[in-house]
């Protein structure tokens, strides 16, 4: 895996939020700068730059100067705190951006050999704070501009990369979207609660919100519940995997595999369960049918 250190924007007036905190909008219970956080937890170093608040993990803070100088010159204060070769650059208000786009972006940097790998929309436009970037010539081009133009403030970020060799990579399909106005806002709500994406939504942020890193077969446990619910009683579902949840804690490391064998074994007792209101049922069943036939022959 390549080795990198990342760059997280968050400046900006949000003059189409009016003025709002746009990084600390929630979008599914997170805040848009915590979904960007989530997806580079691997960074050796997280700079954000912008005003400091509570974080989903830890980050170093920082700030262009003057403030509100415009994405070039916050993303040349971001640089400044950073020393790996490749260093990822994200906006904070990418509420579906996800650790695979940021995987494919570090790889194509790496294989290319260019100085950097733009994620490009499906419109075909260069996203150019959703990227990464060989450090050197970052920092190259970022002081060549500011020599040129005396500052950085207020430039636009095409001067920047029509002066690197870059190779493009395709967008999934939202991974460029972001939230400049409240209906983007509301759109990215909205989406999140559709079926086929909100039970991942949900884990996830309920592991950010407990401080949690921990991947599991959800499949296995809903099929748990399934079965500890039928087999058992409807209020069996959430306790049982609540138990499964503190018996991996309690034993082992905790990790993915001491949560599949608790399934496994919670697992095991609810079919037993069933199992045996089966034979009882069905015993139950065969008693009455026997009985009914004694009466049918007594008559």
């Amino acid at each position: 895996m390549t080795t990198y250190d990342a760059i997280v924007l968050a400046g900006g007036a949000a003059k189409r939020l009016g003025g709002a905190d746009k990084p600390g909008v929630s979008v599914g219970g997170r805040t848009l700068i915590d979904r960007v956080l989530g997806v580079c937890g691997d960074a050796g170093v997280t700079v954000v730059v912008g005003g400091p608040r509570g974080t989903v993990r830890p980050v170093e803070w920082t700030q262009e100067k003057p403030p509100g100088g415009g994405p070039l010159a916050a993303l040349e204060a971001g640089v400044r705190r950073t020393t790996a070769g490749s260093l990822l650059v994200l906006s904070a208000d990418l509420p579906f951006i996800g650790d695979g786009t940021v995987r494919r972006l570090l790889d194509a940097l790496d294989e290319s050999g260019t100085e950097a790998a733009l994620l490009v929309d499906a419109d075909g436009r260069d996203q150019p704070l959703v990227a990464a970037y060989r450090g050197e010539p970052l920092r190259r081009e970022l002081a060549l501009i500011a020599t040129e133009h005396g500052s950085l403030s207020g430039l636009p970020l095409r001067l920047l990369t029509h002066e690197l060799d870059v190779v493009r990579v395709a967008a999934g399909p939202f991974d460029s979207f972001d939230c400049d106005t409240w209906d983007d806002i509301a759109a990215a709500r909205a989406r999140i609660r559709e079926h086929g994406h909100v039970l991942d939504e949900w884990i996830t942020a309920v592991k950010d919100e407990l401080g949690i890193e921990l991947d599991v077969d959800t499949s296995a446990l809903l099929d748990l519940a399934r079965d500890a619910a039928h087999g058992v009683a409807r209020p069996a579902a959430p306790l049982t995997t609540f138990l499964v949840g503190y018996a991996a804690a309690k034993v082992g490391d905790g990790g993915p595999e001491a949560v599949a064998r608790a399934t496994r074994k919670a697992t095991e007792l609810a079919l037993r369960w069933a199992r045996e209101a089966e034979e009882d049922k069905a015993k139950e069943a065969a008693a009455k049918e026997n009985k009914a036939k004694e009466e049918d022959r007594e008559r």
